[in-house]
């Protein structure tokens, strides 16, 4: 079974993107990035840290610690889709990511993105 790990925009999750439910929506239903999985579970959401993502790795290492004693451990990392559209730094982070985690990093997630906000 996957234990996926989604890493998303501090400020989006903050103050735009309500609980993260498009991300945990498009996990449910296994569109975007999760239609690749069949037994797949969500183990967290994670920010950035907050602009320009320089406490992501040792975020991630909290993670690990937060979950050692119940011997969880993600086994992939998605990048939230609010990062992949809008974050400035974006390369700067999925590269730490990477070079961090020992596990796929796959750069995407939900594809609820609004047309035609006045419409």
């Amino acid at each position: 079974m996957e234990k996926v790990l989604i890493v998303g925009c501090k400020r989006a999750m903050d103050d735009i993107c309500i609980a993260c439910s498009r991300c945990l929506v498009a996990f449910n239903r296994r569109e975007g990035e999760f239609s690749k999985y069949e037994d797949a579970e969500i183990l967290g959401l994670l920010n950035c840290g907050d602009c320009p993502g320089a406490a992501i790795v040792p975020r991630l290492a909290q993670v690990k610690l937060w979950n050692a004693h119940m011997e969880e451990k993600p086994t992939v990392v998605h990048i939230a889709t609010c990062i992949m559209d809008h974050c400035p730094h974006k390369d700067v982070l999925i590269s730490k990511i990477k070079a961090t985690v020992g596990v796929p990093v796959v750069e995407g997630s939900h594809p609820y993105r609004p047309q035609n906000v006045f419409a």
